[in-house]
């Protein structure tokens, strides 16, 4: 094929075509439960090369998608040119300005290590081995949201390559359609290769899980309900129902409190009450160690998830999340969110007025195993019933859903009318297309 022999001409990083060693494994996503059939593989030097990729795809009538790691694979981006941006690994911190500009491979760990070093964060998620790029174009839902909003509202500019393959720079002021879509509406607009965002001050960060069996669970989501009603927005507290291969089920609690130990413990006292815990890691914690908290995997591996968001958490919310074990999901998350997230966002995903998000989670290791996860994931979805609010933040998409169970129709119309105008022959495919 000529898009072969361009991409070799034109591009710098490293091209792999079907066939050649190292294809299979360079395109395999983070997810490995999602299959991703692409013509060729490019790991991008610097963004030069992600414009001459770009022009490539256009001539030969080929799209291209950009990532990072593929945490957010779907099958949307099979037949698409696989594009790598780990090389673009800018990272700058201004401490007297308080923001950060990083390139689009740079991992929130290595945001939130050298940030940490003035007493700054950024607003991460709770893996460490996300990009910001990724994480931040889907809204970036953090530990922190409560307090600060999404990650994407601190965005102040991005880097781009156009659907033409021309490299811009996007900011509320020189492009404010694009740059509205880029914050929070996913990567179907423009590939980024760098993004410049605020910084908040956290002099002092509490946080950790506290553990026990799960015959404790009735108790646990009690005190969860008590410390979320009128908790500040510098709390952050989770409940997780486990089910880890080879361990008895158990339940979490996982929190982070910006400001002092002292307050935090006040804060979460409903939790000491509660007798027969496993294990305790809470305490001062160092920011730079957010991914401590809950120890999600730092390799790949296969998952399905299922995200909804709540309005409320009644006691039949929490009686019918608990009348039967969770097998064969490996957790049942529900986080508090609100404060700050349902606050007003000029960005694709607006206020979140819900005050919780539940996650459902499972690793599908055979084909018979992730039918039993999905059905298993419906299953409490329905039984919920109208506590289910009928959206979910678009960085929690999954497979099979699309940017309709995520956005307004008004903004979901903004931003398909955005994608018609600026890339007409659909040369950037995202996760999960805006017209697909």
């Amino acid at each position: 094929m000529k898009i072969h022999t361009d991409l070799r001409t034109a591009v710098r990083g490293r091209v792999l075509l079907p066939g050649d060693d190292g294809f299979e494994a360079a395109t395999r996503p983070w997810n490995l439960a999602v299959d991703q059939p692409v013509p060729a593989f490019v790991e991008a030097a610097d963004a030069d090369d992600i414009a001459a990729t770009v022009r490539c795809a256009a001539r030969a009538g080929v799209p291209v998608t950009a990532q990072p790691s593929g945490h957010g694979a779907a099958p949307a981006v099979a037949g698409a040119i696989l594009l790598r941006t780990a090389r673009l690994d800018e990272l700058h911190i201004d401490p007297a300005a308080r923001t950060a500009r990083v390139g689009a491979g740079v991992a929130w760990e290595r945001v939130q290590a050298e940030a940490a070093r003035h007493g700054l964060t950024g607003l991460p998620g709770s893996s460490p081995v996300v990009t910001v790029a990724g994480y931040t174009l889907g809204g970036g839902l953090s530990w922190f949201g409560r307090a600060y909003g999404w990650a994407a509202d601190d965005v102040t500019a991005f880097d781009v390559v156009t659907a033409e393959g021309v490299r811009a720079r996007v900011t509320a002021a020189t492009d404010p359609d694009l740059f509205w879509a880029l914050r929070g509406g996913g990567g179907d607009f423009a590939l980024v290769t760098a993004l410049e965002f605020a910084l908040h001050p956290a002099p002092e960060l509490y946080g950790g899980r506290r553990l026990w069996p799960a015959r404790k669970a009735s108790e646990v989501l009690d005190a969860f309900r008590r410390i979320t009603t009128g908790a500040p927005r510098e709390l952050t507290v989770w409940a997780d129902l486990l089910n880890f291969p080879g361990a008895p089920p158990m339940v979490a609690i996982d929190a982070t409190y910006l400001g002092a130990a002292a307050k935090a413990r006040e804060l979460l006292a409903p939790l000491d009450a509660i007798g027969d815990a496993i294990s305790d890691t809470r305490g001062p914690l160092p920011l730079a160690e957010l991914g401590s908290i809950t120890a999600e995997p730092t390799t790949p591996g296969p998952g399905a998830s299922r995200a909804e968001l709540l309005t409320h958490l009644d006691d039949f919310a929490v009686k019918t999340l608990l009348a039967e074990p969770i097998d064969p999901l490996l957790s049942v998350q529900l986080r508090h969110v609100g404060g700050a997230l349902s606050d007003p966002s000029d960005s694709p995903h607006g206020p979140q007025p819900e005050p919780y998000a539940l996650y459902l989670f499972g690793v599908p290791d055979t084909d018979g195993t992730a039918v039993s996860i999905r059905t298993r994931q419906q299953d409490l979805v329905t039984a919920l019933g109208s506590r289910v609010a009928g959206r979910k933040p678009f960085t929690f998409l999954a497979p099979g859903e699309t940017p309709a169970d995520a956005f307004t129709p008004a903004s979901l119309a903004r931003l398909r009318e955005l994608k018609r105008d600026r890339d007409p022959q659909g040369v950037i495919r995202s996760n999960y297309p805006v017209l697909g």
